[in-house]
């Protein structure tokens, strides 16, 4: 429990200190007089295409899950608006944990099969997001260039090594898909040379990844993630850029999957909601590469991230209270999956 409560303290410190560096000299009157002006039709747009993105998480994970039963869609994305939620309200992104085990409840497959699917989803879209970073650098990449050469050059460097922890991570999980037998017995001689504890908590974690795996398995399916994965992406490419044309961004749409890019390095900053990350990634990216204004950044970020978290929070937290699963709940169910290394 202390641990818990100290991960909380880090993680509101880290969220307020990303903030102060978000709102750092911006004049906030600027900001909102940028909002105000925003352009309507392009809002309506990008939140449209936040919804869509939900609805095709959903029906991607059910390829994920087919090893492991057919579970429904409606569940499926049940499941992915509370998971979302519990992101936007809980640190250290809790709802990866709660995804699965609210799909759990409803469906008759285990969470920490379903754990591992999500492990797979999220190698599948660091790869989509990388291949998009790649077409933006090798094919549309020539203003950014221009505009400044050393930011570009530095997320050419970052791209490539990200890719290559990214393939090294797939490589894995097919020896682990491949050979579960030897997969069980390196983890039985793990336990005879670590600490019991130790040995204990990495086989359970390694478990959960080698279960629900057998996504990998079968190729057709697994290729049918793939196939989801672009136009998935390509939606949240169209919200990106839906923005910077409402707030008057020189931004083309192949723009948006550098944008994206930055933003994926801000989300993964492990506060609720990615509140601050998200902020100062947006801000960065459009200043550095687009030169938009400061202060009509700082308001197309704070829209963008309402637009990326409201859906999925609102629809989420509904599900989950028809459910009889309220906030104290999913906070127990995340603090015991981090302490036991296990989603249910």
């Amino acid at each position: 429990m202390l641990r818990s409560h100290l991960r909380t303290v880090v993680v509101v410190v880290l969220a307020a200190g990303l903030l102060a560096l978000f709102l750092y000299k911006v004049d906030l009157w600027g900001a909102m007089t940028a909002i105000a002006h925003a352009r309507p039709g392009w809002l309506a747009l990008s939140l449209a295409t936040m919804l869509a993105n939900l609805a095709l998480r959903a029906f991607r994970w059910r390829y994920l899950l087919e090893p492991l039963g057919n579970a429904t869609f409606g569940n499926a994305f049940r499941a992915t608006a509370v998971g979302f939620a519990a992101n936007s309200v809980l640190p250290a992104r809790a709802g990866e944990v709660i995804r699965p085990y609210f799909l759990s409840r409803h469906e008759p497959m285990s969470a920490t099969g379903a754990f591992a699917t999500i492990i797979v989803e999220r190698l599948l879209d660091t790869a989509t997001v990388l291949a998009q970073l790649a077409a933006f650098v090798l094919l549309f990449g020539a203003s950014a260039r221009v505009s400044n050469p050393l930011a570009f050059s530095a997320v050419k460097w970052a791209g490539a090594s990200a890719a290559g922890l990214t393939f090294l991570a797939l490589a894995v999980l097919f020896v682990l898909a491949g050979n579960p037998a030897r997969f069980a017995a390196a983890m039985a001689r793990l336990e005879r040379v670590l600490p019991s504890a130790l040995a204990g908590m990495i086989a359970r974690i390694a478990e959960k990844f080698a279960r629900g795996l057998g996504i990998i398995r079968r190729p057709g399916r697994l290729l049918a993630a793939v196939a989801l994965s672009v136009p998935l992406w390509l939606s949240i490419d169209l919200g990106i850029w839906a923005v910077t044309m409402a707030f008057g961004f020189n931004v083309p749409f192949t723009g948006s999957f550098l944008m994206l890019a930055f933003l994926v390095i801000g989300v993964a900053v492990p506060t609720p909601g990615a509140i601050g990350g998200f902020h100062s990634a947006f801000r960065l990216a459009a200043t550095t590469f687009y030169g938009a204004p400061d202060d009509a950044a700082v308001g197309a970020a704070i829209v963008l991230h309402a637009f990326s978290v409201g859906p999925a929070l609102l629809l989420g937290l509904f599900f989950a209270a028809d459910a009889g699963l309220n906030l104290s709940r999913m906070r127990q169910i995340a603090d015991v999956a981090t302490e036991q290394g296990n989603p249910a």
